[in-house]
């Protein structure tokens, strides 16, 4: 892998990671709440781990931003990942689709559902590769430290980007039905 791909992959998701503990540490209220209406955990557990799973985030952060520790990093982020979509796969087995993923804090809502299972399977692969890839020894050279910054930049506007229309998901399967529902009358009335 290109050193700089790698250098962008990895800051692509130590970004991801440290604003959603960022979320996480403005609001541990909601953040404990939204581990609570998950109903994996007994109710002691609950407060302890809505403060270490910020930490947990910020840490995986710092460990992919640093060379010699990206495998590491890697590794937690994956294993962080994994636990979400384990905790959403089993709440959709559950049939419950009602929930806040608890991803982004509360000004994010966004229900669970198979895309947000499948979007945490890619970011798995992405923090895995980003933690073991080969990364190629070349000489950096000063476009690699515009493309960078801006490389991150534009991923991170993609991702906001899909979580949002991710969110709209549900809006958008309700409308469309209501519309659905309402053609019909409308030929009726004509």
């Amino acid at each position: 892998m290109d050193p700089v791909l790698a250098v962008v992959l990895r800051g692509a998701l130590a970004l991801l990671l440290i604003v959603a503990a960022l979320h996480k540490l403005r609001d541990r209220a909601s953040f404990r709440a939204t581990l609570e209406a998950y109903a994996l955990l007994p109710a002691p557990l609950l407060s302890p781990l809505a403060r270490a799973v910020p930490l947990v985030e910020l840490a995986a952060a710092a460990l992919l931003v640093t060379s010699r520790a990206a495998p590491a990093g890697g590794v937690l982020a994956a294993l962080l990942l994994a636990v979400y979509a384990l905790a959403m796969g089993v709440n959709l087995l559950r049939g419950r689709r009602d929930l806040d993923c608890g991803c982004m804090g509360p000004g994010a809502r966004s229900t669970v559902g198979p895309g947000l299972v499948v979007r945490n399977l890619v970011l798995i692969v992405a923090a895995l590769a980003a933690g073991f890839f080969p990364v190629q020894a070349r000489a950096l050279v000063w476009v690699d430290f515009v493309t960078v910054p801006l490389a991150i930049a534009v991923l991170a506007a993609l991702y906001a980007s899909a979580e949002r229309l991710l969110a709209l998901a549900p809006a958008v399967a309700t409308l469309r039905a209501e519309v659905r529902a309402a053609l019909p009358a409308e030929a009726d009335a004509s």
